[in-house]
């Protein structure tokens, strides 16, 4: 979770009624909980005296499309508008209303509200008033509301979200679906996204840390200020500081520029990812106007064809995933939580970057990357000015760009993760003119924004001549295009580049031309993490169609949404890991029905592994087993009985594969590496669901309406072994001062409720995710099931 005094960017987040002596600092409260909320039309509800007496009770971060459609028992509809591309979930009108009131002391103090994200067209009104508008679902917005105030008495904010027609190619998720801020500030303050801070010289011996602030003079007098600088470390120590004077004149704002030197520096690292905070504080006199504190990191990158990308100067592979905003059971809610655990899953799978597509990411998501040691490529937009979707952003492109992207980089641009930034996806018509000079102002304003990085783009279809294009751009971003690393470097020996996307099924291929090429400084796999939306293109393919219903997972994810990981996870171990090794078998019969016309260069699939050898009316029959291993050699043995020695290296691919006759025992394999075992991995045949056995990520969650327990159910049988075809109906029980946020099971045709208290396992298990409320207290999930002895677990709210 992030700290509670901690937001980056420039808002303060300190206690509502905190400051130290005559302090009149910002104040910056989450504005999530006791929202009134109404799926559909409601006619007049922007007016300060609507009736909103019957609207449901939410707490923010909420998303309808991941509900129960109205009197049905799941959120999927084969008549979706948006079909494939959203899962077959459906989008719609919302309205969310809030009451709040502010003291009569107040009134001379500024007030505004902060939307992390609204997906997607968001209407603002302020005690009847329109405060503003906002047209893309994806980027940060603020708006001051001081002018429709009452202080004194209650005030309304209603918001209307509008996620209409055919607007999106995966699941966006609908609603207030990040959190949204109440802010209180003096007229003299650091406006939003006001400080910059940059590393321009590092050594052993000391580090520049340059800061650029911006503070606003919103009153009607000089005023003579000043504003002290200070950088502290990890334990909180002032390691150096700076003061600057100044008199901004009224309704202006003035730029500070200040250096500060701090030695022997901690350099952020994606092995030891330190962060320094900087404490930035305006002040009057002795009065302390304004204070805020920013985390970052002190680190240098650079780019070039000979030596690659360089962090702190020594030479990083981008082992990179792309991954999509919604967090699987939860949908789009964007809970700090979720966030941070998807970062951590992805470490853990030996992932040291992520692309953010194709869309800027919550700033929960990036704090995670910082403390955790992620590299981002941090990327604004899927469609310029021509469509993908009739009623998607080509609407708003020519009016929204130039915000929108000022968003995405002045809020993301002190984040230490962050080494990228990309313009596009697989933009249409890059070979024309126009859209050259189109993609020229994208890169010239990102530069003006921020020049410490570099600027990029994924590109399709290199058949056509793409040299304009990556002109402009300092990484050239190459989308399954593999095969012209060589010709293309060796025609602009210049040229950095990086494949923004690859094919699951081609990963060797791919990585060995990252290893085998300096100029090419990694890989991005579609995708890291599985997703909503875009319906099966991991199983039947591209070109979807309405029959592909009921498939509402896209099924390319090396992690499932679950976080379990999938068979092809597991071979991308081998190849970024030494000594790894796992035993798959090709089922007998296929997992799901191929689609017969898949087009032969959909290849976001893997192949058909199962990590199961429970066979049952298959004995005898030779079955495929494949071992991937990053040991020097596996061996493989069937009940105890070696099966012979095979070698496993970059001549094999890192797979060695036996035809074994089933029948009900044990698999192992033994990894070798100089002639010695390393490791092991084996294949258990279940006996039938005996048991159920809960597993929660965290037994310890804060009293603060949004932590998150991750509780894994898995049926196993009398010697705790899971039974990989167990799909027994599993039901949920919550009591104490918790509640059931989502449930999944990671399978890609399932229709059910991802909220209802039950679901059937899949693959023998299932995923529970509980939410902590504010009170304290000891929490407890029962899970039951017909036949089997229920469990449970408990988790301390404190």
């Amino acid at each position: 979770m992030r700290k509670s005094w901690i937001m980056t960017a420039v808002w303060t987040l300190v206690p509502w009624f905190a400051g130290i002596g005559q302090t009149v600092s910002p104040r910056t409260r989450l504005f999530d909980d006791g929202w009134r909320f109404h799926r559909g039309g409601a006619l007049g509800a922007e007016a300060e005296k609507f009736d909103d007496s019957g609207w449901r009770e939410v707490d923010l971060p909420h998303d309808w499309s991941i509900e129960d459609i109205p009197g049905t028992s799941s959120p999927f509809d084969s008549k979706a508008i948006n079909q494939v591309n959203s899962g077959f979930t459906v989008g719609g009108t919302g309205w969310y209303r809030k009451t709040f009131s502010l003291p009569e002391a107040d009134s001379t103090l500024r007030y505004a509200l902060y939307f992390e994200g609204s997906y997607n067209h968001t209407i603002v009104w302020v005690n009847g008033r329109e405060a503003g508008r906002h047209f893309y679902g994806y980027t940060s917005f603020g708006m001051d509301i001081t002018p429709y105030l009452a202080f004194g008495k209650d005030n309304v904010v209603a918001v209307k979200v509008m996620n209409e027609g055919e607007n999106n190619r995966w699941y966006s998720g609908s609603g207030l679906y990040r959190h949204v801020w109440l802010v209180r500030t003096n007229r003299i303050h650091v406006p939003l996204w006001g400080i910059d801070i940059r590393t321009p010289e590092i050594s052993s011996r000391s580090a520049v840390v340059s800061v650029k602030t911006r503070v606003k003079n919103a009153g009607r007098k000089n005023e003579s200020i000043t504003l002290r600088t200070t950088v502290r470390d990890e334990k909180g120590r002032e390691v150096g500081t700076v003061e600057t004077a100044a008199v901004p004149a009224p309704d202006s704002t003035v730029e500070f520029v200040q250096d500060i030197t701090v030695r022997s520096p901690r350099l952020w690292s994606i092995e030891l990812p330190r962060l320094y905070t900087l404490v930035s504080e305006v002040l009057g006199g002795r009065i302390r106007l304004d204070s805020t504190a920013t985390s970052f990191g002190i680190r240098s990158i650079s780019f070039s064809p000979e030596k690659g990308f360089l962090l702190n100067g020594k030479s990083v592979k981008l082992k990179g995933g792309c991954v999509h905003h919604d967090n699987g059971p939860l949908g789009a809610r964007t809970y700090d939580r979720a966030e941070e655990r998807r970062i951590e899953l992805l470490k853990a799978s030996g992932f040291n970057a992520v692309r953010c597509s194709h869309n800027p990411p919550s700033p929960a998501y990036l704090d995670a990357c910082d403390r955790l040691g992620m590299l981002v490529m941090d990327e604004a937009f899927d469609m310029w000015t021509d469509e993908k979707n009739p009623d998607d952003y080509h609407m708003y492109f020519n009016s929204c760009w130039r915000g929108d992207l000022e968003s995405m980089v002045l809020r993301d641009r002190n984040h230490p993760s962050v080494v990228m930034w990309s313009i596009g996806n697989e933009i249409i018509g890059t070979e024309k003119p126009e859209m050259v000079e189109t993609a020229r102002r994208l890169a010239e304003t990102v530069r003006s924004l921020d020049p410490t990085r570099p600027v990029t783009m994924a590109v399709n279809r290199l058949d056509l001549d793409r040299d304009s294009i990556f002109s402009v751009l300092d990484v050239a971003g190459y989308n399954y295009e593999r095969n012209r690393y060589v010709p293309d470097h060796e025609r602009n020996p210049g040229r950095v580049i990086v494949a923004t996307e690859s094919f699951p099924l081609e990963s060797f291929e791919y990585w060995m031309a990252v290893t085998d090429h300096p100029w090419v400084i990694g890989d991005f796999v579609w995708t890291a993490i599985d997703y909503i939306g875009e319906a099966s293109i991991g199983w039947r393919g591209y070109y979807q169609k309405a029959d592909f219903f009921p498939w509402n997972l896209a099924y390319c994810g090396d992690i499932d949404i679950c976080g379990w990981k999938r068979p092809q996870s597991f071979y991308r171990d081998v190849l970024w890991k030494q000594d790894q090794l796992s035993v798959f078998v090709t089922p007998p019969v296929p997992t799901f029905p191929f689609n017969p016309e898949k087009e032969y260069w959909s290849i976001w699939n893997w192949v058909d592994a199962a990590a199961d050898w429970n066979w049952e009316g298959h004995e005898s029959a030779p079955l495929n087993v494949q071992v991937y291993s990053s040991c020097e050699e596996v061996e493989l043995r069937r009940d105890g009985r070696s099966l012979g020695r095979k070698p496993t290296n970059r001549s094999t691919r890192f797979t060695a594969e036996w035809k074994v006759p089933y029948g009900p025992g044990v698999l192992e394999a033994v990894g070798y590496r100089s002639g010695k075992p390393v490791r092991k991995s084996e294949l258990r045949t279940a006996g039938k669901p005996a048991e159920i056995r809960l597993s929660a990520d965290r037994t310890v969650l804060k009293a603060d309406n949004q932590d998150l327990s991750y509780i894994t159910v898995e049926l196993v049988d009398a010697k705790g072994t899971r039974h990989p075809k167990a799909e027994n109906r599993l039901r949920f029980e919550a009591t104490g001062p918790v509640t059931i946020a989502a449930m999944g099971n990671g399978n890609p045709m399932s229709l059910e409720s991802f909220q209802r208290p039950e679901r059937k396992a899949w693959q023998g298990r299932c995923l529970v995710i509980v939410k902590s409320g504010r009170e304290k207290g000891t929490a407890v999930l029962t899970v039951s099931a017909e036949g089997i002895p229920m469990a449970s677990v408990q988790i301390a709210v404190e």
